[in-house]
């Protein structure tokens, strides 16, 4: 049984760990006005589908081991991208909004462990009192 609620926890873990990695790229890519077609939290079969009115799917997988963001990309032969949508594709922004969007996940993270040590904290680890006891004497024992 503790087993199972290590490897719960570890899953739960690691969920909340990849969520806030990949919403700070897809915070950064909205931000810097690149098209998201794809927020996905880990991979395989969805379990569940929902898009947005932006036209963004939202996809929770079966193996939650890991997720993505999938951008509009010029490089990537399975988009055709139209004339339109171009001026929203990944490659055609400057260098420093694509490199704040690859470097939002890392910094997500970083935020998420500033923002739990915080809380810690602020509200404390529970832990056990030391009790110190006097010398018995004030003289060295022999060896």
């Amino acid at each position: 049984m503790k087993a199972l609620i290590t490897l719960a926890s570890f899953l739960v873990t690691l969920g909340v760990l990849v969520s806030f990695h990949e919403y700070g790229h897809f915070l950064a890519a909205r931000l810097c006005g690149v098209k998201v077609l794809r927020f996905a939290l880990g991979f395989g079969k969805p379990l569940f589908t929902f898009r947005a009115r932006s036209g963004t799917e939202w996809v929770v997988a079966s193996i939650p081991l890991g997720g993505y963001v999938k951008l509009l990309d010029g490089r990537d032969s399975q988009q055709s991208i139209s004339a339109q949508d171009r001026l929203h594709s990944f490659d055609v922004k400057p260098l420093w909004q694509r490199s704040v969007i690859v470097a939002a996940g890392p910094f997500a993270n970083c935020l998420l462990a500033v923002i739990l040590f915080s809380i810690i904290y602020v509200t404390g680890v529970p832990q056990l009192p030391a009790k110190l006891q006097t010398p018995l004497s004030n003289r060295l024992l022999p060896n």
